[in-house]
């Protein structure tokens, strides 16, 4: 009892130093997606790297990949006992409307008890405070488990590189479990297991009827308006109770036990305060379904964006030659996100009209994924949140998609633990995002636990 004493008093007594590296982690503009941040990315794999030095792991590397590089580092010396693989990201987005920012979005200005950021919540605040639990653990002597650390710098895209490194290092990422820092909690005061999440098919589709725009004067009336060819295939993508329309969509679509359901019924939530988050006058969706089961048990097809002709200021009579739609399903466990695919150039092929060609790309995908909610590694986070929030954690399923615990289900046969302390009303992948402050420094203490419990 006295090393865990001893490592939640390390953790309390260097609070205010934790904070300053947090902030200096958050400075680092690690935008994935944009090519002139490559550099601030490489910095902060490399900022990464010495911090896992600093906490005692070997081997630690900073991996090339295809696109940005991955930080690795293990420490192996508590034989018998399990190998835990810790998993973070510490690419973040965009700051995109940055006029809509309070804050300079890579100062972390601390407001109240929350901290402003872009990667404040998701996910360096995660990471960070596993990493000073970890500190924490090392300051006492040994830990009580076997770790290895990846940490990967391309998850706001898509992770395009993990599967062909995870394929390439399976020996060396081999573990018993894999604990998932990419995780929030239900509300400040509610911990939360999520154990289960969505995965995810991007697609882009361009629909084409004219080798250049036309006057609509001239033309319209005479010619498809692939504008209007594109409203139709996206009104009959659903049908009046919600349903995705795409031959086969829900083949595979694992059905919600009586057991589940009633276990989703216990969350503390309620459709009013849901729209107030969202900002919308009601909730929608399937029918047949609650919100809740909507969000983490049902798959998804949405438009994410549509453009095409003139969309500059004033008028301009013009008939475009081109649409285009970028468009995204949210899938559950057992859905194959390349079955996926095919099912819809299937519903392009049928419905598409006569004189329009189309191309329909992939972005991205991933699958979606479910744990064993009796498992010892997924007990122990529940007692570890328990002790920590003195109430038991509610179990939930997430509409997100983090694509690595599907990848490591399918490639290393390994059920992921997600243990987090980001919140709903986060803002995270928008302005303003933030995380709370109370709830890092108790995710530090909550980690702890965990890896005491596991060692025991």
């Amino acid at each position: 009892m006295a090393f865990l004493d001893d490592a939640l008093a390390h953790a309390q007594a260097n609070s205010e130093r934790h904070l300053e590296e947090y902030r200096a982690l958050l400075a680092m503009p690690s935008i994935s997606t944009l090519p002139e941040n490559k550099a601030d990315v490489v910095k902060t794999a490399e900022w990464l790297a010495q911090q896992l030095r600093d906490l005692k792991m070997e081997n630690v590397a900073v991996m090339p990949t295809d696109g940005h590089p991955i930080v690795y580092g293990e420490w192996l010396k508590a034989p018998g006992k399990p190998t835990l693989l810790i998993y973070g990201h510490y690419d973040v987005q965009p700051v995109d409307p940055l006029d809509e920012w309070e804050s300079d979005p890579f100062a972390g200005e601390i407001r109240g008890d929350y901290i402003y950021a872009r990667g404040a919540s998701d996910m360096k605040g995660q990471i960070f405070a596993q990493l000073k639990a970890m500190e924490s653990i090392a300051a006492q002597g040994d830990y009580p488990v076997n770790v290895k650390y990846l940490l990967e710098g391309e998850e706001e895209v898509g992770s395009p590189s993990l599967p062909g490194f995870i394929d390439a290092h399976k020996e060396r990422l081999a573990c018993d479990a894999v604990l998932n820092c990419d995780s929030g909690i239900y509300d400040k005061d509610t911990p939360a297991i999520m154990y289960s999440l969505r995965g995810l098919a991007y697609f882009e589709l361009e629909l084409r009827t004219a080798k250049k725009d036309l006057h609509s004067g001239m033309f319209g009336g005479a010619v498809r308006n692939p504008l209007h060819v594109l409203s139709e295939l996206i009104a009959a993508m659903h049908d009046a109770q919600g349903r995705v329309t795409l031959p086969g969509f829900y083949d595979d679509v694992r059905p919600l036990s009586d057991e589940e359901r009633t276990l989703l019924q216990r969350l503390p939530h309620d459709d009013e305060s849901f729209q107030e988050m969202a900002g919308v006058q009601m909730c929608f969706g399937e029918a047949g379904f609650s919100t809740v089961e909507r969000i983490g048990a049902r798959p998804t097809l949405e438009v994410n964006g549509i453009w095409g002709g003139f969309t500059g200021e004033g008028a301009k009579t013009v008939l475009p030659a081109r649409a285009h739609a970028k468009i995204s399903a949210r899938l559950v466990a057992d859905q194959d996100p390349e079955a996926i695919e095919g099912q819809f150039r299937a519903f392009l092929e049928d419905h598409v009209p006569e004189g329009v060609s189309w191309d329909l790309h992939k972005h991205s995908s991933g699958p979606g994924s479910t744990m064993d909610r009796t498992s010892i590694y997924i007990k122990a986070a529940e007692e570890a949140l328990e002790t920590s929030y003195g109430k038991p954690p509610v179990f939930k399923r997430e509409g997100g998609s983090v694509p690595i615990v599907g990848m490591l289900q399918k490639k290393l046969g390994v059920d992921t633990v997600m243990l987090g302390f980001a919140q709903p009303d986060d803002g995270i992948h928008g302005p303003n995002e933030r995380q709370y402050l109370p709830g890092f420094f108790r995710g530090i203490e909550t980690y702890i636990r965990y890896l005491d419990i596991l060692g025991k």
